[in-house]
């Protein structure tokens, strides 16, 4: 049986008609009217049993089930052409055995045409999951479509399809990029004679194997066991992608301290045949673990004989990958010991994958010892493998997860379960050093590079550059503001420059108070308060608190005393700087110069004189 099939949307049904064959055929020709829906599920992984017209545009559709087991109808996946042009249908599955699934939350199928291969999920308004009387009370999943284009092949499907041929033209392409990234070989034949492929990562050194005091470690991933749970492919590609990547820092730690042993796909009969969870022979083959037979089970036989050759001293973790059809979100199923220590060790790696995933879902995690799932890979290896080996069923949603306190769905898609594989890929690191496996990098290469990535060719940089010369180190002082002379006052003269003089006392000389002379001080205070309101302290009013009284002689006539100087808070009045006067009225084109001229400058000090004068003879 040749294992290659074609793509789905570019097979040709029996029934499509030639583009010479009119609308108006009279059903003696063999073609197929425009308008009546032709279905076809006979490509790989393909699902369609039955197909009723129960309406002018209402059709059930009938599921089929695994080969050699009724039990088990829910996959499916179908194309339909011979379309009409804006025409509305409405599809009802009427026979699935899942009455608990993903539809209830939100899950939709998917679609995708000849000229949009992307898969894309379907409105949820248009998609009802519901119990019919019609159909003994059986839960149906109803959906109404809406044909676009005449001449496309429409393809319906529960979730992401991954065939047994996209796995083998996946790793021919993988081989030919990363010819020396890994090994693949062939474990052993199906019922059906198709390839049990194994990827074996290993660039451990060979001294350290030759060597039987090192131990070897050894990760062991299963996939695709059930067929339906095509999601899991899609995680192990992820997983594939990452390791193989030769310039990538971490998948090159990983595969210099640990060998990595990774089967994508556990049953690829039943995922050629298009069966939910079953191989050939009807034959769930997550339950058969405890009852291997070379005959019905030859994939289970010969990982199970290479995990025996490698549990004496290499093998610490087998992981199961799922995908599951009723809960949401990525998470994790492990088992009891009685052990404690065991079971404490056995608690750390899915812990260290709950930080590494975003999707990651606590509450739907759980660890226990059922007896009725005495068959799984978890549960029957952790009796038939050493105690060294952790065993877990890793399970990813076949429709989305919930944001972190949210109730907002996200949905799935292919990069998005792949990168499910690459968080996996993360985690075997943290655990490895966190076990003191794998060296721990220097604190420098932990930390995050600044600055945005390298996306553009940089300018080229000239080969001469000119020597930088070291600043000194200094220490940062701040300039002192020393205010030493306090006792002042105003005058009402101004200095020659236009800025109101400034005198200290006890300078002799000046017939001021006390005859002492004040001595015109030039310096001025560029940091003061002064500064915003320089106007107001061109006269200062003595007539407050701040006045020098001048105590008069008995009779009001007779000769002053002599006064005391005053106290310094009194005079503590910060002084008037120095500015330069610009007439912002002359400010046009050009006039800048004009503003700030000789003549403009001594007609502003003869307004402030005149100003003062005024002042002054108000107050006498």
């Amino acid at each position: 049986m040749n294992p290659d099939a074609c793509d789905p949307l570019a097979h040709t049904s029996m029934y499509q008609r030639a583009e010479e064959d009119s609308d108006d055929s009279d059903g003696h020709s063999g073609k197929a009217k425009r308008g009546h829906l032709c279905f076809d599920a006979a490509f790989e992984t393909g699902n369609l049993g039955r197909v009723d017209l129960v309406g002018e545009f209402e059709y059930d559709l009938f599921l089929r089930p695994d080969t050699c087991n009724p039990r088990y109808r829910f996959w499916f996946n179908f194309t339909v052409d011979n379309v009409k042009q804006d025409q509305r249908v409405i599809f009802n599955i009427v026979n699935m055995n899942k009455s608990r699934n993903l539809f209830k939350d939100g899950m939709t199928p998917l679609v995708k045409s000849t000229s949009r291969p992307k898969w894309q999920r379907l409105p949820r308004c248009e998609v009802f999951y519901y119990k019919s009387p019609v159909h003994q009370n059986h839960y149906v999943l109803s959906f109404a479509f809406g044909f676009d284009k005449e001449d496309e092949v429409y393809q319906f499907a529960l979730t992401f399809p991954y065939s047994y041929s996209k796995m083998q033209a996946y790793l021919n392409a993988v081989e030919l990029k990363f010819p020396e990234a890994f090994e693949r070989s062939t474990l052993g034949m199906s019922i059906q004679n198709r390839k049990l492929e194994l990827i074996t990562f290993d660039d451990v050194k060979k001294p350290d194997k030759m060597d039987p005091k090192n131990v070897i470690h050894m990760v062991v991933i299963l996939a695709r066991i059930h067929p339906g749970e095509s999601p899991a492919s899609y995680v192990v590609q992820g997983l594939i992608e990452f390791l193989a990547a030769a310039n990538q820092p971490i998948s090159k730690a990983l595969r210099e301290h640990v060998v990595f042993k990774i089967i994508p796909m556990l049953n690829p009969d039943g995922v050629f045949l298009g069966n939910n969870r079953c191989n050939v022979i009807g034959h769930d083959l997550n339950r058969s673990w405890n009852k291997l037979s070379q005959y019905t089970h030859p994939t289970l036989s010969a990982v199970m004989k290479m995990l025996k050759e490698y549990d004496n001293s290499s093998v610490d973790f087998v992981i199961d990958i799922h995908a599951h059809s009723s809960l949401t979100g990525t998470f994790i199923y492990g088992s009891t010991y009685d052990n404690v220590y065991r079971y404490e060790r056995h608690l750390v790696f899915p812990k260290l994958f709950a930080t590494k995933c975003e999707d990651f879902c606590q509450e739907h995690m759980m660890f226990n010892a059922d007896d009725r799932k005495s068959g799984t890979a978890r549960r029957y290896f952790v009796e038939a493998l050493s105690d060294n080996v952790n065993t877990y069923t890793l399970e990813v949603s076949m429709c989305g997860y919930f944001l972190n306190g949210t109730n907002i769905l996200t949905q799935y898609t292919e990069d998005g379960y792949m990168r499910i594989g690459r968080n996996l890929a993360r985690t075997f690191l943290e655990y490895y050093r966190f076990t003191n496996i794998l060296p721990i990098p220097p604190v420098d290469e932990l930390r995050p590079r600044k600055g945005r990535p390298r996306t553009h060719r940089p300018r080229a940089r000239s080969k001469t550059r000119s020597e930088v010369r070291v600043r000194p180190k200094t220490t940062r002082a701040y300039a002192p503001i020393s205010y030493t002379d306090l006792s002042i006052c105003y005058d009402s003269a101004t200095s020659e420059d236009g800025s109101p003089v400034r005198y200290m006392y006890g300078q002799p000389g000046h017939a001021g108070y006390g005859g002492f002379r004040m001595r015109p001080l030039i310096h001025q205070d560029q940091f003061s308060l002064s500064n915003i309101q320089a106007a107001r302290f061109s006269n200062l009013d003595f007539s407050s608190d701040f006045r020098l009284k001048m105590p008069k002689g008995k009779g009001g006539g007779g000769p002053a005393q002599e006064p005391k100087m005053p106290p310094i808070e009194m005079l503590n009045v910060p002084p008037k700087p120095h500015l330069t006067i610009i007439d912002f009225n002359q400010l046009t084109r050009g006039g800048l110069e004009e503003a700030t001229s000789g003549k403009t400058i001594e007609r502003e000090k003869e307004k402030i004189r005149r100003h003062t004068v005024k002042s002054s003879s108000r107050k006498a």
